[in-house]
């Protein structure tokens, strides 16, 4: 073939400068209307999925309800929680695994033996496994913003201040329950370290309702994890068809329930208890008592029982003394309180939390007990 037959073929199977794709290869674009469309979608998304979604999701607790253990991180749902409990009942009960009963059914924790002894159903359980008192002031805060004109119980468990671990103040890294409800900022934490970058993503979801949606999502349906990585696990499975519309259905594993601390071999423990007045649990703990009451409130602070028989050395001393200056701090303020008497030691499962006959036992002394009567059961 002649070579200028050749350069001419050559030519031709290049393509013009008017046949190149302009911008860019992707397969699909869009015009400026359809970006406004898609713009217009999302805003409406952002705006009102949460909304929505509240209508399509089905939520009807049964009695004695508590939020499923595997839900514990889903705030969005403990918000939706709140506004449903607020209607329904006339006492909120909140603390952490002692009141959520982590070792007990949902039909034996201390808010169903308190309806029952009173007949009916007048309290709901509103605690949460493993949330400690600097996390429950950032749930309460945030995500408790419609508990306001309400009886409340609320639980203190001395347990978190019975070392500098438990009270946050190690300087050394600790992964501790529920870190996007802390403090990102300002007080500082000192054994929190999360970089800057996931600090900002958690003060910016507590004021952004489709952010705890999406999170809310993840949780319930995908296994904590964000669509993309789920898919890496579940290839097969159509990520639509993971979105029930259900929300799990708690199930409670207590094989343990009736093994106590002593059938365990659990030793007694000298517990390095810090300081009530450099305490950052207390402090925040103080903290929600101040903001449930200045919602309008009526707030009752339930002090232990802590399993006093597990103490052993100076620790015992030490304990009781904390407990009275925290008496002390309640009746200056004027708080409504109750520290019952350490129960049996068989009717404990470990350092504080209480078997089913201990939540029967607590719940006839608060009965019992006048204050409680007073500000609690009084029309």
């Amino acid at each position: 073939m002649p070579k200028s037959n050749i350069l001419e073929n050559r030519k031709s199977s290049c393509p013009s400068n008017e046949s190149k794709v302009p911008f860019s290869s992707n397969c699909v674009r869009l015009s400026g209307y359809e970006w406004i469309f898609v713009g217009i979608i999302t805003l409406a998304l952002f705006c009102f999925g949460p909304t929505l979604w509240e209508r399509i999701e089905k939520f009807e607790p049964e009695p004695d309800f508590r939020l499923p253990y595997e839900l514990s991180n889903d705030y969005w749902l403990y918000s939706r929680y709140c506004r449903w409990a607020i209607s329904k009942y006339e006492t909120l009960v909140i603390g952490d695994s002692v009141i959520w009963g982590h070792y007990v059914s949902q039909n034996n924790t201390l808010s169903h033996y308190l309806n029952q002894m009173i007949g009916r159903d007048q309290f709901a359980n509103l605690g949460v496994d493993g949330i400690h008192p600097v996390a429950l002031s950032g749930l309460l805060k945030y995500y408790g913003r419609d508990i306001s004109g309400k009886k409340v119980v609320l639980h203190f468990n001395p347990l978190w201040m019975s070392s500098s671990k438990q009270d946050l103040q190690s300087t050394k890294e600790f992964h501790f329950n529920h870190p996007k409800l802390a403090p990102q900022f300002i007080p500082k934490i000192p054994c929190y370290k999360d970089p800057y970058s996931r600090r900002f993503s958690a003060v910016t979801q507590r004021y952004a309702p489709f952010l705890n949606w999406t999170s809310h999502l993840k949780i319930t349906y995908f296994e904590n994890m964000d669509i993309p990585t789920w898919t890496l696990e579940h290839p097969y499975e159509n990520p639509a068809g993971a979105v029930t519309l259900e929300l799990p259905i708690l199930v409670n594993d207590n094989q343990n329930e009736h093994i106590s601390w002593t059938e365990k071999r659990i030793t007694k423990k000298d517990f390095p208890w810090v300081k009530l007045e450099t305490s950052l649990q207390w402090h925040f703990f103080r903290r929600s008592v101040e903001l449930l009451t200045e919602r309008g409130n009526s707030v009752f602070v339930l002090v232990g029982p802590f399993n006093e028989h597990m103490l052993k050395g100076e620790s015992i001393g030490t304990y009781r003394k904390m407990k009275s200056k925290i008496e002390v701090w309640l009746q200056q303020n004027n708080i409504a309180y109750y520290m019952p008497p350490t129960l049996p030691s068989e009717w404990y499962v470990d350092a504080s939390h209480p078997m089913s006959e201990g939540y029967t036992m607590l719940a006839k002394q608060l009965f019992e007990n006048e204050s409680f009567r007073t500000s609690i059961l009084a029309p």
